[in-house]
Order: structure tokens, then sequence, then C-alpha cells
């Protein structure tokens, strides 16, 4: 069944669907009178729908039952990701999404070979938003994970204040993820280097703010595998796999 995003909550047995939304029902999915979709509100409810009526370009559905979405997981894990080259950002935010990521946190470390202009990363965190609503309405998600603005690295590793645990995934090394997570923290925050990895100092500057290195085994992973590996194993230690 097709899935979309209302941007309010619903509080009648009828809503319309606009902008994008009826476009992509209407035009992309080619979808008639008398077919369901399911509606997800901001408070994670989850309705099913059936559309009764097009009137130009908005759909007008009926609410046929209701109830609370239970495709998120129980840990809210935010994402600080050094930029990487090229397009490698699209894939990980649209993967990273799929997986469950909650926040994503686009930064600029010492060893990024990307460092768009301000202009570019306006523009950059706007497409990337919509992959995250694209990934998210595939994926079934409850929420559409929310991409930042970028910020450089100083400003990342003060964010993880906000979390109970925070993993530096160091090339290096450090402890396994099942140890750091024994306890099954609510809020993750996860560190994860571009093509040229971390320089010790900002390992250090995450550590002093209370973050833990960890390891993704001896290999040496691409900047684009090591977030969805990451995130898949603190998926897992959390039991949210």
């Amino acid at each position: 069944m097709a899935w979309f995003f209302a941007e309010q909550d619903i509080c009648s047995n009828q809503y319309i669907l606009t902008g994008e939304n009826a476009k992509h029902i209407s035009k992309v999915l080619r979808m008639r009178m008398g077919e369901e979709l399911t509606v997800v509100t901001p408070n994670q409810t989850q309705y099913e729908c059936r559309i009764t009526e097009f009137i130009n370009n908005d759909v007008v559905v009926d609410v046929i039952s209701s109830k609370p979405c239970e495709n998120e997981p129980d840990v809210f894990v935010t994402l600080y990701q050094a930029l990487p080259k090229g397009d490698k950002m699209d894939y990980i935010i649209q993967k990273c999404t799929e997986l469950g990521v909650s926040k994503i946190v686009p930064m600029i470390s010492a060893r990024c070979v990307s460092r768009p202009d301000e202009k570019s990363l306006v523009k950059k965190q706007a497409r990337w938003q919509k992959i995250a609503l694209q990934a998210a309405m595939q994926s079934r998600r409850g929420i559409i994970p929310q991409v930042c603005s970028c910020v450089s690295f100083e400003q990342a590793a003060e964010l993880t204040k906000e979390n109970e645990k925070t993993i530096f995934f160091y090339e290096i090394g450090g402890e396994s993820v099942k140890k750091i997570l024994l306890d099954k923290p609510k809020t993750v925050g996860m560190f994860i280097g571009s093509e040229g990895g971390f320089e010790q100092s900002e390992v250090d500057l995450v550590v002093a703010n209370g973050g833990q290195a960890a390891t993704l085994g001896k290999r040496i992973l691409r900047a684009e595998t090591a977030p969805l590996t990451a995130l898949s194993i603190i998926m897992y230690q959390t039991d949210n796999f």
C-alpha cells in the first residue's frame, strides 16, 4: 500500500492530500478513486484511507481506520557524518533512513576532501531532506529523519551532549559496540569519517565530551559502507532488528 506523510494531525474522517503527495498519487502512481493508501501524521499515528475524490490538483480521502505506527525503532540514533566525496552522501542518507536513523548531521572534519560553499550546502541539504522523505515513504517509517544543516566538527562534538551514548567509529580501533550499548540507551550518536578518516585530535575532542571510540573490525570499510554497518550493529544491539 502507498505510504505518505501528513504535515498535520488528522482530526476528522476526511483528509485532503495536496502538493507533492497529491502529484505523486495522481501523476506517478496513477491511483484511482476507491484505491487505498496510508497516511502517517507527525504524532506517529497511521491512518488507512480510501481515495474518494480528485479536486483540481488535490486528493480527497476518507479515513477507514487508525492506529499508532509501530515501525519506528525505540532508540533515537543521530548520525554525525563527515562529508564524503561525490554523491556518496545521497546513498548514505537513503540507506540509513531505511535502517532506522532518526537524525543526520552532516559535518566537515579535518580530512574532508569535499568542502562545498555555503550556497551549495543549502541546495544539498534540501536535496538530502527530499531523499530522506522518499526513503521514509519507501521503507514505511513513522517519521521523516531530519537532515540538519552542515556544521563544523567542533560543533558536532558539542552536540553530542544531547545523547545518552556517543560512539566514535575509529579505524584505529576501540571498544566493541556490544559492550558500549550494554545498558540499552534510548539516544545514541554515531560519528563516521570521510574517506581519510579522523585525526587523533578529533577523537580526543569527542571523548572529552563523553564519547567512546569503537571498532568495526579489522577491515577498513569505505566511507559509504561504514555508516550502514555501524547503524545495523546499533539496531541489532538495541533489539531493533
